[in-house]
């Protein structure tokens, strides 16, 4: 369940629906989300909201401000998605750190059995 929390303003129906599409958009990455939580804050001259996601391998947590309400929930949304992206496809990477160890010992056994067989 989606918590959104806000001080200085009421959290009309328009803004828990665009906040939830947001995260319905991070669902799509078949990863569970524990305790996603939402605060909005009004500061002049517009709109901070902070988001934290608990997922199984780690936490995402993005921010983001502007002077429209619904661009800040935007923006929030896409650094999410973009968080949430390098998590799921990280062991697809080339720059995979699970990667360069295996093939620096492929290299140093060649090595190993050329000086064997000089």
């Amino acid at each position: 369940m989606l918590k959104i929390t806000s001080k200085q303003l009421e959290v009309t129906s328009p803004i828990r629906e665009r906040i939830e599409s947001r995260f319905e958009k991070l669902s799509r990455h078949d990863v569970q989300m524990i305790n996603p939580h939402v605060i909005i804050t009004e500061e002049k001259p517009g709109f901070k909201i902070e988001a934290s996601v608990g997922i199984p391998n780690g936490e995402l947590f993005a921010q983001a401000k502007h002077e429209n309400l619904y661009t800040a929930i935007n923006a929030m949304g896409q650094k999410l998605e973009k968080q949430l992206n390098r998590i799921t496809h990280k062991p697809e990477a080339q720059r995979s750190t699970s990667l360069t160890p295996t093939n620096n010992v492929v290299e140093i056994d060649d090595e190993y059995e050329e000086e064997d067989a000089a």
